[in-house]
């Protein structure tokens, strides 16, 4: 379980957060939503230890993290995947040295973790996201679909217990959207991991949410079940639903 407490951030003059308080329980898939610059992808970064709230708490399985030692911290870490926007690969690497290089930077730190391990490990991750035997692609020779599935291949790369997506369907057409909402509800159901998933993308919340959270005025604004939402009469909801853009 994952427990916000009034968590406040400014950058200089401007707030981003104003108190957000959110609970994201084991095992569920949260997808958070609102207008852009409403401090989802700021949120997020918080949740893993990027940045740290000015005010306010974060427990991460009752370990409250915003005081941890960077020692401390990066062992938290360890049980996140990150999914960034953009994908974020390294250009000069390949496919399978981006997705083994938290791999390798484990290995720097344990002992326990072989070259050959890693390797094997790399293909399996690929083999998950349906991308087998592409370890010596580069990044380049990519299409955008299929760099988030690098991506994301990296991000299980050490077997997480949690997930963060940052906008997974930027960019993407409707059938590769689609192809990712699937993607992320198979590997919830097959690897029993919690999803937590930032999206403009209003139809990712009907594909992959357990629970969504939307964020309105720096604040949670609605927590609560895809049902819930679609159901709800608050006009600021309505508003926000009845866009016609797919990206909103």
């Amino acid at each position: 379980m994952i427990e916000i407490k009034n968590v406040k951030k400014r950058f200089g003059r401007k707030e981003v957060l104003s108190g957000v308080d959110l609970t994201i329980n084991k095992g569920e898939t949260l997808v958070i939503i609102g207008k852009s610059g409403c401090g989802k992808s700021v949120l997020l970064k918080h949740i893993i230890g990027l940045l740290k709230p000015d005010e306010g708490e974060i427990f991460f399985e009752g370990t409250e993290i915003t005081k941890l030692k960077l020692k401390e911290l990066y062992k938290i870490r360890q049980k996140f995947g990150f999914l960034f926007q953009g994908a974020a690969l390294f250009d000069s690497m390949t496919v399978g040295e981006n997705v083994g290089l938290a791999l390798v930077e484990k290995a720097k730190m344990t002992s326990g973790i072989s070259q050959k391990d890693i390797s094997k490990i790399v293909a399996e991750k690929l083999e998950v996201v349906g991308l087998p035997g592409t370890e010596k692609m580069m990044p380049s020779d990519l299409s955008g679909g299929m760099k988030k599935r690098v991506s994301l291949a990296r991000a299980l790369a050490t077997n997480p217990e949690y997930i963060l997506y940052d906008e997974p369907t930027t960019g993407l057409d409707p059938v590769m959207s689609d192809a990712i909402d699937e993607l992320i509800k198979e590997l919830t159901e097959r690897l029993k991991v919690t999803s937590i998933v930032v999206t403009h993308d209003i139809f990712s919340v009907y594909e992959v949410a357990d629970k969504v959270a939307m964020m309105e005025d720096r604040k949670i604004h609605f927590h609560g079940t895809p049902k819930e939402l679609v159901e709800t009469q608050d006009q600021i909801i309505r508003n926000f639903l009845n866009r016609t853009d797919k990206k909103i």
